[in-house]
């Protein structure tokens, strides 16, 4: 993402922009593109995490270059390259990369200062940097000492990132209904979208029940699925009548079903996540025969449709981890993680494309060249927190770590098996259904208890 001629350089090295090498991209704002270069760089360490813990990548490279682990000193195998040690290893070096750079960029508050620069430029340098955090948690003294003292800290801060997580999904579904319903006054097709969004996410909330009911419980078996997907399709049920009852309507008008809609079809998501991952309850006698009951398909099926779904769970992760990480910055999703409403109330103008829109839109200078044209967005103060912007990277960080390592399941974990059985997993999804589930209603009753703190 660099700019062409001499503006690598600058780019790489110096404190410009950086932006694509094509003039006929779009024109990006400086601020995108710093976020979006230190994603890259989150998603590269990610990438190599992930082939770390993956024998099957390191069978295949061993394959090809037979004397690699012996150039390297990485052992028979490449048993230090590879597992959940090496894991640890390298998300702490990315972790104190991010944690490094959140101390940094304590209280900076426009983007003229040299730790300004530093934070929007010198890409080169920073990527060296991280490439020698990663490699220096290799040459750490008492691994062993290390590992368990780093392993809560991760389970800690993959809790944290977690709460996040599921903090910006419902000030995404309040932000959704906010930003079509200002579109009704002056459009009726607004009101006739935002029916459709709701009865398909309804559907589909209503669909997975179904779903789950069928192939993950039994009448002879399942006791516990029957328990929780009871439990969480009735709290859905709740907090959408509570969405539209009369004393929730008159403190806040734009309440409505999409939001409860989109919470109910993510609550059903980590339900059939959490059921998919329990261990399986072994065979049960039915009709004179030993069947295996409870279980997706998938877990019965073949080795390439456990593929199919290990890959689709990956990327799942990293779209979840990017998305929370990017848009967890801005001003108005940082005022929502504080359950707050914003001083001064902002006009909505309704779009199909609203949950990267701008925090504002009045910028005139551009850097024109045979490259990308860059909005310099920051000439008059920052966009987002930069301090915040770090920490939030930080703890994505130690989330990572946790997530692909299984959590407290990590002795023999393989990638493959990322969505193989494990308690502990099983009981971080349910959980956070239900603290997804009582965030949402915490922002429907915060107004009737805290009546000043959401005075307009």
């Amino acid at each position: 993402m660099c700019a062409p001629e001499h503006g690598v350089l600058a780019c790489c090295c110096g404190s410009a922009a950086c932006s694509c090498c094509c003039n006929c991209c779009p024109k990006m704002k400086q601020s995108t593109g710093t976020r979006i270069m230190y994603a890259i760089y989150f998603l590269l360490v990610t990438v190599i995490c992930v082939i770390m813990m993956s024998p099957t990548v390191v069978g295949q490279m061993r394959g090809q270059f037979p004397t690699l682990c012996e150039n390297l000193n990485a052992g028979e195998d490449c048993k230090t390259l590879v597992g959940y040690s090496a894991v640890y290893k390298v998300c702490f070096g990315m972790s104190c990369f991010f944690l490094f750079f959140a101390i940094f960029t304590i209280r900076v508050n426009t983007s003229t200062g040299c730790r300004a620069a530093i934070h929007n430029g010198f890409w080169l340098v920073k990527f060296v940097l991280l490439v020698a955090c990663c490699a220096g948690g290799f040459f750490l003294p008492q691994e062993e000492t290390f590992l368990e003292v780093w392993r809560y800290i991760g389970a800690v801060g993959g809790f944290l990132f977690l709460l996040i997580q599921l903090m910006l999904l419902v000030e995404f579904a309040h932000r959704w209904n906010t930003n079509w319903s200002s579109g009704v006054s002056y459009n009726r097709m607004w009101y006739a979208a935002l029916a459709l969004v709701t009865l398909l996410l309804f559907t589909a909330a209503v669909g997975a029940v179904a779903f789950m009911g069928f192939f993950y419980t039994h009448p002879e078996a399942c006791l516990l699925n029957k328990i929780f997907l009871g439990i969480n399709g009735s709290l859905c049920l709740v907090v959408s009548l509570l969405a539209i009852s009369p004393c929730i309507q008159k403190l806040q008008p734009t309440s409505g079903l999409l939001q409860p809609g989109v919470i109910s079809v993510y609550v059903m998501y980590l339900t059939f996540s959490a059921f998919s991952s329990k261990p399986k309850e072994g065979e049960c006698e039915i009709g004179g025969v030993n069947q295996t009951v409870c279980v997706f398909p998938f877990n019965s099926g073949t080795e390439s449709d456990k593929k199919i779904v290990t890959g689709l769970g990956t990327i799942i992760l990293f779209g979840c981890v990017l998305y929370s990480c990017l848009t967890s910055t801005s001003r108005r999703s940082s005022a929502a993680l504080r359950v707050c409403r914003n001083s001064e109330p902002e006009a909505e103008r309704a779009r199909c494309c609203f949950c990267f829109g701008d925090d504002t839109e009045d910028f005139d200078e551009e850097k024109t060249g045979s490259g990308q044209n860059v909005v310099y967005d920051e000439r008059e103060g920052t966009i987002y927190s930069y301090c915040y912007f770090h920490f939030v990277f930080f703890l994505g960080s130690l989330y990572v770590m946790m997530t692909v390592t299984n959590w407290f399941h990590f002795d023999n974990h393989k990638i493959e098996k990322l969505l193989e059985g494990s308690w502990s997993v099983f009981w971080i999804k349910m959980a956070s259904c239900w603290v997804c589930l009582v965030f949402y209603m915490w922002t429907l009753v915060a107004p009737m208890v805290c009546p000043k703190r959401f005075e307009a």
